[in-house]
Parts: C-alpha cells; structure tokens; sequence
C-alpha cells in the first residue's frame, strides 16, 4: 500500500510546486516541458491542480465524498488518498467493471481500493443515474464530478497560469503556445481563462492553449467547456486528428510513440493521453514557430494496467526497438 507525504506543520500533502520545466528534444523539435508529474506521487499532475483547493481547505462539515467514472481512473485513485487523508468515507461508481480486474486488482483500482474506497457498479446512460438525485445528498457530502470536472478546480488551475507567467518573465519568452491533451478539458479551460484573467489582453506574455480531445470528439469537448464557462472568449483552442481513436483501446501507433518519447527524452508518459497529445502535436507543426510548453499532467499509475495490455498485444515492441 502506498503511504500519503503530509507536511509535518499542516497535515497537508507536501507537493512540489512550482513544479519544473525543462527542456526536451523529441523528433528533432524542441519543446518546454512542464513536469507537473512531479508534483505528489498520489496527486500528480491535473489532479493535484483539480483538488487544490479540497487539498488546501478543511471543509469541516464534510465527511463524505462521492464520484464517479471509469474504475481505473486516475482522479478516483487521487479521491481515495483525498478521503483518507480527511478521514472521509469515499464512495464511488463505475458503469462497468472487467471481471479480469475484479479477480485480479491492480493499477488504481487497487490502490483505491487499498484506501478504503467503496466502488458499485452501476450501468447508467448519465451521471445523474450512476450516483442518484443530488437533491438527495446532505451537506456533509462532497460531489465530484468526474474527472474533477467543476468550478473549484479553477482554485488551483490559476496558480498553474502563475507559474507558467513566471517562468515566462523569467526567461524572457513571448507569444507561448500552451499545449494539453484533455478527457474533461477542465484544466485547459481554466488555463486558458486564467491567463485571460491574469494578463491584459493585449499582453504579448498572453499564452494561448491548445488542447486535443480523447475520450470523445471536439463536439464532446466543447460541451464540456460550455458546462463550466459560458464565454466562449475563455475557451482552449481545439485540434483533432484526421483518424478517431476509442478512448482505452490500444493502438500499435500509440504504443510506438510512447515508447519512443522515453527513449528520445528519458520521460515516461501516461499512456491513455500523451500518445494522443503527442501525435495531435507533431500533425500541427505550425504551433512549433512559437514556443510551445507541453504540460505532462501525470497519470501514471494508471499506465500499470495499460502497459499489461500493450505487452500481451505488441510483445516485439520495447524502448529500444
């Protein structure tokens, strides 16, 4: 079982923050990277941001904390050290759970489960079905949406904009191009709209944000932004590929790329997001006459139960095919 850093002064995770940026060489380009992977083992990257202010507030009134989504989602593993290190009951819901996983844990769900984590099954069309009316829950109930798709995340996306304006000054660089891949797209929404707050328009520090869809299509990914922040104004740059990709199927191509970006750069990516980022990047090359700065956003837990996959289907490919 993996144990919780807390700060010995405020019983609080010691995350690394700011986290770093360094510089990268992948495919002859060269890119910023932000190692927001860095940040906490149990709180890596966006969810360290996404649960900032849960991490950072006592919430006294609350003892309970409810959610939903895939059961080897890396925001429920990040939940379950949440409710643990509040001391909360944590009840979640999975549409779907592989009789494989259930017979042999692992990944995230194991580790949540570790973390006394009750998870029910429940086949639902919508997230009102899966966790019931929420007329119903009490005040002492946290809903997080799933994801960690809501208004507070908002809290510790913008001190991500400080810290990327910061480096920015420090370093001298203007007209940054930001690029993320996005499941909710809730991190590069408030990015995009926390530089927007933080900066004139007219700013030439002014990043802007691009991000790519991988759990659903642009149209999935635009509702999402619209869920959260009306104005449109505010909302991240979308670019696609010409080819769909089913989020959680595997892909010979994916596989490779991953692979190939911890031999060219010696950084492990997560595996369900990156490859796609990463191919979506290098097919948009016009972003690379700027600066680009790639946010790594962590995840990697979740690669345990990818990677079993990737071997057993592409057994031939290794880093250093």
């Amino acid at each position: 079982m993996r144990s919780v850093q807390r700060s010995e002064e405020t019983g609080s995770p010691s995350l690394n923050l700011p986290s770093p940026i360094q510089t990268i060489t992948f495919e002859n380009h060269t890119f910023y990277l932000k190692r927001d992977d860095l940040i906490h083992p149990d709180f890596s990257g966006n969810k360290a941001r996404k649960l900032y202010y849960f991490l950072t507030h006592d919430l006294l009134h609350i003892d309970t904390v409810v959610s939903y989504g895939s059961a080897q989602s890396n925001a429920m593993y990040s939940l379950s050290v949440l409710a643990k290190m509040k001391g909360w009951k944590f009840e979640y819901y999975a549409d779907h759970i592989a009789d494989y996983l259930k017979a042999n844990p692992h990944g995230n769900y194991k580790a949540a489960i570790e973390n006394k984590m009750i998870i029910r099954e429940q086949e639902a069309e919508n997230s009102e079905q899966v966790v019931g009316s929420r007329e119903h829950f009490g005040d002492n109930i946290l809903f997080i949406e799933e994801g960690g798709r809501q208004k507070e995340a908002e809290y510790g996306i913008r001190l991500l904009a400080k810290e990327i304006i910061e480096w920015q000054k420090d370093h001298g660089i203007e007209e940054l191009n930001v690029f993320l891949p996005s499941g909710t797209g809730t991190t590069a929404l408030y990015l995009q709209k926390s530089f927007h707050k933080l900066l004139p328009p007219t700013s030439y520090l002014l990043p802007k944000v691009y991000t790519t869809p991988c759990v659903g299509d642009s149209a999935y990914l635009k509702k999402q932004f619209l869920m959260l922040v009306a104005d449109k104004k505010y909302h991240p740059t979308i670019l696609s590929l010409g080819k769909k990709h089913h989020f959680g199927k595997l892909y010979r191509e994916n596989y490779e790329i991953w692979l190939k970006l911890q031999q060219q750069t010696g950084v492990v990516f997560d595996l369900l997001y990156d490859p796609l980022g990463w191919h979506t990047l290098l097919a948009h090359r016009e972003l690379l006459r700027k600066p680009l700065l790639y946010i790594h956003q962590g995840g990697l837990l979740g690669n345990e139960s990818m990677l079993l996959r990737y071997k057993r289907k592409f057994p031939q490919l290794t880093v250093n095919s």
